[in-house]
């Protein structure tokens, strides 16, 4: 259980009320605060029951990790009906499309600020705060991840204030839990080649890790770099270093620093050689993310004179 004083969670962007939704205490004038039953378990949306085993493994994540849904498309009903709604489609999709047994995050966020719970004992787990339930959001992570979607599409567009409050508040709760960092709260193109959660919302997530910070009362240490997202269109610098890595690793492709189709195509023949999973992330609903260039894909292709985190700092700087 966190401790904070409510002039600390204003500053972070986080009512009282919100705080004490996810079981959070609150100092000073705020209000008693709400149970962290507030999170709406799988039983108050109507959710269908999993169909295969929910797997609780025996430690606690590493990484909380941030998702846009994209589906179903976003609209201004800010209601607890429509968040319930929200939980329900992308279950259907998770399990009738993905074929996966359950919803594949955790949790969801609805643009109204309203927190479910997303695959079956996710709940309960976290409350217990030594376990984690294996869920099926990053491609090859999972085990370390704890993931959140997100109602809507954020590639252009700014979250709602409900729901950027929210994902505060819950993320918050779920670092006190485990004891992780917001140095380790992070986006889902951290870990795939994907656009997931959206650039504009990705690049909120360092102010993301100060309010949490901020709610939890630690210090945040800057995150070091991570591995740019290169896609069709784009050019400079990063896509000439990424097609000299290409032809280095066997592929024809020009070194213009232009993203074109046979760069597309060199990533996509890398990625599948490399029996990389297609990410089934939503997003590619809106966007074919098919040769999208990103975590997964730059390990494959760096030199491996120096180290990972010294490729990153360096194509941060490209």
């Amino acid at each position: 259980m966190v401790t904070v004083d409510r002039r600390t969670l204003l500053k972070a962007g986080v009512t009282a009320t919100a705080a004490g939704a996810l079981g959070m205490t609150t100092t000073g004038t705020a209000t008693a605060a709400v149970p962290v039953s507030a999170i709406h378990p799988t039983s108050d949306w109507g959710a269908r029951p999993a169909t295969g085993t929910i797997v609780v493994e025996n430690h606690k994540p590493t990484y909380i990790v941030v998702h846009h849904a994209v589906d179903p498309p976003m609209n201004d009903d800010f209601s607890l009906a429509r968040a319930y709604y929200v939980s329900r489609f992308i279950q259907n999709l998770h399990m009738d499309k993905n074929g996966w047994i359950d919803s594949g995050q955790q949790f969801t966020n609805s643009r109204g600020g309203f927190i479910t719970e997303g695959r079956h004992r996710s709940l309960e787990i976290l409350r217990g705060g030594t376990q984690h339930v294996l869920g099926a959001n990053v491609g090859n992570h999972n085990s370390e991840v704890i993931g959140i979607e997100n109602e809507g599409l954020y590639s252009t567009v700014d979250v709602p204030p409900a729901l950027w409050n929210s994902l505060v508040s819950l993320v918050a709760y779920i670092a006190s839990q485990y004891g992780i960092a917001p140095e380790f709260i992070k986006g889902h193109r951290d870990f795939n080649s994907t656009e997931c959660p959206g650039q504009v919302l990705y690049n909120r997530l360092p102010e993301l890790r100060t309010a949490v910070g901020r709610v939890l009362g630690v210090a945040v240490t800057r995150a070091e770099a991570e591995w740019p997202l290169l896609k069709p269109g784009d050019a400079g610098r990063k896509v000439q270093l990424a097609q000299q890595f290409l032809r280095a690793s066997g592929f024809d492709v020009p070194t213009d620093g232009v993203f074109g189709k046979s760069t597309k195509d060199a990533v996509a023949v890398l990625s599948a050689q490399a029996g990389l999973a297609r990410h089934t992330c939503t997003a590619t609903k809106v966007t074919d993310e098919t040769g999208f260039l990103g975590a997964d894909v730059w390990p494959l292709i760096v030199p491996s004179d120096r180290s990972t985190a010294a490729w990153r700092a360096d194509l941060a700087r490209a």
